[in-house]
C-alpha cells in the first residue's frame, strides 16, 4: 500500500502545473527562510500540493478546475480533514503564483512569524 502511495505522488509530481513548478522552485532546498517543503505530501488519505512539517502547514494551489460546485465541496471537505490532523491551510490561485509570487511568499513567511518557527539565516558574506 505504501508503495502506491509512493508511486502515486512521483505522478502527481511529473504532471505538476506551472504554478506548481514556479512555487516549488521558490521553496525547495529551504530557500523561503528556512522551511523545509514537500511536494505531494500525504496527509490521511490526501496529498497536498506542498507541506511543512515543522509549521504544520499546507499549501494548495488552486486552478480554474477548482471553481466547479463539486470541486469546491470536495476541497471543503478535503481541508476539514485536513485540519481536523491539525495542519494549517493556506489556498492561493494559480494566477497569484504566476502573477505575483512575491504576495504568496509574504502570506507563507507571516504564517511562519506567527507559528513562530522562523529562524532567519545569517546574511551571508560575499567574497
Amino acid at each position: 500500500m505504501t508503495r502506491d502511495r509512493t508511486e502515486f505522488a512521483r505522478v502527481l509530481r511529473r504532471r505538476q502545473t506551472l504554478a506548481e513548478r514556479t512555487l516549488w522552485q521558490a521553496v525547495r532546498g529551504k530557500r523561503l527562510d528556512g522551511l523545509k517543503f514537500r511536494r505531494q505530501y500525504g496527509i490521511s488519505h490526501y496529498f497536498t500540493d506542498f507541506a511543512c512539517e515543522s509549521l504544520m502547514l499546507v499549501v494548495e494551489l488552486d486552478g480554474a478546475v477548482h471553481d466547479e460546485d463539486d470541486n469546491q465541496l470536495n476541497d471543503h471537505v478535503r481541508q476539514q480533514e485536513i485540519e481536523a490532523h491539525g495542519w494549517a491551510v493556506m489556498r492561493f490561485r494559480n494566477e497569484e503564483v504566476m502573477t505575483s509570487l512575491h504576495t504568496v511568499l509574504d502570506a507563507i513567511r507571516a504564517h511562519a512569524k506567527l507559528a513562530g518557527t522562523v529562524t532567519p539565516h545569517p546574511p551571508v558574506q560575499l567574497r
